[in-house]
């Protein structure tokens, strides 16, 4: 049996997987702040971390997995400056900041359900945690790490570092960040430029607050993972996951609450996922250059040359390592749509082999490839690549080139479900059209009774009927093939 190794930040390295307290796994992943619809760089991060989450899962571990909401706290920039996001999208449209917050949360869960993406164990909002927060704040002041300033706490950086490395996650030196970090106007309230907020005192007009012991105010955007990961995975849990981008400031100041409050490290593993690019510039909003996932699945976008199905973004994602940048474009995307329609094809084939007596195959080690892959930092492209090797299998056996036994049958088709649908989650057109699995068989039965009446049709030489059948499928989306063995189906 094969070692899961993943990638830990922390150490820059590959290395073996070992859970603090097996079977249990305790998985924390940075969602997003919802302020605007969820692009394709979102979709990245949530696709990741699900292939994580169905992995541990087969693996045996019973995995906890929570990802975070950013309602509140989240500052314009990374130097604790300018307005929340939540509140300034919700002064410029005229609504409560929860009603942005529920609306964009709700967009996001139904672009995640198109991507088939498992909803977590756990989802907290940072607005929902504010006494857990206060109460981290107040642990970190009574460590002697942070200091109150005109009602605003600040994390002490310097005095943290005498004692313990800051800059141990991105590898950053604080002398060199404190040289290159240049104060900005209404930051001197702060001992140092690199001193962050724990707590923040709202202005008269900052319409999300909450008292605490130093000021009516909101906490720092950094506070909320560190309070929620404490709750619900304990002081100490396995991994940590997010995009490259969080790894500073976000996830070094995580690092540094956790040593600060409880004299340790709360974290044993952390994953990052690498960007989606825009011409080699990341795609984000704060860089304009982001499209929607709806605006991916509709089309509407002058950037994309048609619309794209959930399961090809899903496809496209996944083609690549999770540690390697993607850039966009349409032809990756149709790439990624022929590379996916080729698997699935093979998988309605594979459902309708014959076995034969004897084989001409070998050996089927499509299992033990697939699993390989995995164990070696999630590569997914590689689980991808046995995938398309079985594929040509399946069809060289369906066009009668090759012959396979029972048992042989029964094992690619085991290892291919798996991989193909229970691990990297993919579904074929009726799937990820929200049926149900009666539906699902159903609508199968309606199709093939229509095909089993152009057969009868075509062989009483109606070809009027024949014909029509199959011109009023096409026109509905549907593409038929005669074979050797018969008609298939697919949708488009």
């Amino acid at each position: 049996m094969s070692q899961l190794y993943i990638y830990n930040t922390l150490e820059r390295a590959k290395v073996p997987f070992e859970p603090i307290a097996p079977p249990h796994v305790g998985l924390y992943v940075c969602g997003p702040t919802v302020y605007g619809d969820p692009h394709l760089g979102h979709a990245r991060s949530a696709i990741t971390f699900d292939i994580l989450f169905r992995y541990l899962k087969h693996l045996g571990y019973k995995v906890r997995y929570v990802r975070n909401v950013t309602d509140v706290g989240h500052l314009e920039h990374d130097a604790d400056d300018g307005e929340d996001k939540i509140a300034k999208k919700a002064k410029l449209e005229q609504l409560e900041p929860m009603e942005v917050a529920y609306y964009y949360l709700t967009r996001y869960h139904d672009s995640l359900r198109l991507l088939n993406v498992l909803p977590p164990s756990i989802e907290p909002l940072a607005s929902g945690h504010i006494i857990e927060q206060i109460a981290l704040v107040q642990q970190i002041l009574d460590a002697g790490y942070a200091y109150v300033s005109q009602g605003s706490v600040y994390f002490d950086v310097l005095k943290y570092h005498a004692d313990h490395p800051y800059g141990i996650l991105s590898g950053r030196n604080v002398e060199d960040m404190i040289s290159n970090t240049r104060e900005l106007d209404g930051q001197d309230e702060k001992h140092n430029p690199l001193d962050f907020a724990l707590w923040k005192k709202a202005q008269p007009n900052h319409i999300m607050r909450w008292p605490s012991p130093w000021s009516e105010g909101f906490p720092g955007w950094h506070c909320e993972c560190t309070a929620m990961g404490r709750k619900y995975l304990g002081a100490h849990f396995d991994i940590h996951g997010g995009g490259l981008d969080l790894t500073f400031p976000h996830h070094e100041c995580e690092i540094a609450q956790a040593v600060a409050s409880q004299g340790e490290p709360m974290v044993k593993y952390w994953m990052h996922n690498n960007m989606i690019t825009v011409d080699g510039k990341k795609m984000a909003k704060s860089a304009g250059n982001f499209i929607t996932l709806e605006e991916f699945f509709t089309g509407d976008h002058p950037a994309l040359e048609q619309a794209y199905a959930p399961m090809t973004i899903r496809f496209f994602v996944l083609s690549a390592h999770y540690r390697g940048t993607v850039d966009f474009s349409n032809s990756a995307l149709q790439a990624a749509e022929k590379g996916y329609q080729r698997l699935m094809d093979a998988d309605a084939k594979l459902q309708s082999l014959k076995p034969s007596a004897t084989s001409t195959i070998e050996k089927i080690d499509l299992a033990e490839r697939c699993k390989e892959a995995m164990d070696d930092d999630i590569n997914t492209p590689m689980v991808i690549a046995a995938l398309f090797d079985a594929a040509r299998l399946i069809n060289s056996i369906h066009d009668g080139h090759e012959q396979i036994t029972s048992e042989q049958l029964e094992e690619l088709r085991r290892a291919y479900d798996l991989y193909l649908h229970d691990i990297l989650g993919m579904q074929s057109a009726t799937e990820t059209a929200d049926l149900s699995g009666s539906q699902q068989e159903a609508f199968a039965g309606a199709m093939d009774l229509l095909l089993e009446i152009r057969a009868k049709a075509k062989a009483s030489k109606d070809w009027e009927t024949s014909d029509l059948i199959r011109d009023k499928l096409t026109a509905l989306g549907f593409e038929i093939q005669d074979t050797k063995s018969g008609a298939e189906w697919k949708v488009l």
